[in-house]
């Protein structure tokens, strides 16, 4: 069972509960759903029961209590527990485990760099107020870029130019980021909303920022825009000096040198006569879940504004496969297989987010360092 498996059969159990008339509320077009927190328990949990407790006229605690009554039983949950004021928590079971981890490798081999892309976002147009601020330009730029990644479309109010949903490759002073910026543009395909805006147009939105300079004639294109983007908006920008430097406290560093590792270990493997297939079950839990979680990340990341959760996503990532790389090849006179097969198609998976990832923040993912 994957988190969209799980999400609609949460949305199954509210929509049977209403049903039977036990919960008086309409019944929500999705449900949101996300890897459980600290003080949560097992894989999933999700806050429904604390958005239907006020129009349903009840606790939350009560509607998770009904919604708890009609999930125990459904297939690949191993259990339902409640936190907190209402949270649900879910515990799959083992085989459904295997399965998502599975199907999450399987489709980042399909989708390469845009697994995690998606149309939930579709239908929405965003419109940003012009910004000559190099940090707000930079952040209104990538924002539009996360949007765009998920169904949206979005502009700087007043400007007209083509479509731009790519990554961008080199920001070189602020004015590039600007244009980068004005370029990202689309259209709402509904005409009745189309006409409403027109009418009334809503207020652009003004981004959030803590002044700062880009420095990319200094620290090139990638340090300048992970100084500016790593923080959250509000926050102060890093240290770009710090970036420079080649070594595992430089969190630039360790992203892109793990997608290289990954690459190099594909290439490897290659020398040695095999090539990635996840064929068996890894045992690299935390990894799995991050790579998983990735496109919850970027959903999130756009609805929120806010790059620096795909910044620090990417860093977990990378620290997760770094200390797992080591497992990949074979060693000594160990032949290639099925277990080594798997363990690579998990590390090229991983190379493939991270470089999806910085390529959604407009930075280079070298193959070497």
């Amino acid at each position: 069972m994957t988190p969209a498996d799980l999400s609609l059969t949460v949305l199954h159990a509210v929509r049977r509960a209403v049903d039977e008339g036990v919960l008086r509320v309409d019944v929500p077009a999705r449900v949101a759903v996300e890897r459980s927190r600290t003080g949560g328990t097992g894989d999933y949990a999700t806050s429904v029961a604390l958005r239907l407790a006020r129009p349903s006229g009840l606790e939350a605690r009560d509607v998770a209590e009904i919604l708890k009554e009609r999930l125990s039983d459904s297939p690949g949950i191993s259990s339902v527990d409640i936190t907190g004021s209402g949270f649900l928590n879910f515990t799959l079971d083992g085989s459904s485990q295997e399965l998502v981890h599975d199907r999450v490798i399987r489709e980042i081999a399909r989708s390469g760099i845009s697994y995690g892309h998606s149309e939930l976002l579709s239908g929405i147009h965003v419109r940003f107020a012009p910004v000559t601020e190099p940090r707000a330009v930079l952040l209104t730029e990538t924002v539009i870029r996360l949007l765009r990644a998920q169904g949206a479309t979005g502009d700087i109010d007043g400007t007209d130019g083509a479509d731009d949903s790519g990554a961008t490759d080199e920001t070189t002073d602020a004015d590039a980021a600007i244009a980068s910026t004005t370029r990202a543009t689309g259209e709402t395909t509904d005409a009745a909303a189309s006409t409403a805006t027109a009418t009334a147009p809503p207020r652009p939105e003004r981004l959030p920022v803590l002044p700062a300079a880009c420095l990319s004639d200094v620290l090139g294109v990638d340090a300048a825009r992970w100084a500016l983007l790593r923080p959250a908006a509000h926050d102060r920008a890093l240290d770009g000096a710090a970036l420079l430097v080649q070594h595992e406290r430089n969190p630039l560093f360790r992203v892109r040198y793990a997608h290289a590792r990954a690459r190099r270990l594909v290439d490897n493997a290659a020398q040695l006569g095999f090539a990635p297939a996840y064929e068996s079950a890894v045992d690299e839990p935390r990894l799995l879940a991050l790579l998983g979680d990735h496109p919850a990340v970027l959903l999130s990341a756009a609805r929120h504004r806010a790059p620096d959760r795909v910044a620090r996503h990417l860093e977990a990532v990378a620290d997760a496969f770094l200390a797992f790389q080591h497992t990949v090849l074979p060693l000594g006179d160990e032949k290639p297989s099925a277990a080594h097969r798997s363990r690579l198609a998990l590390a090229e998976a991983a190379g493939t987010v991270l470089a999806g990832g910085l390529s959604l923040l407009g930075i280079s993912a070298p193959d070497q360092i």
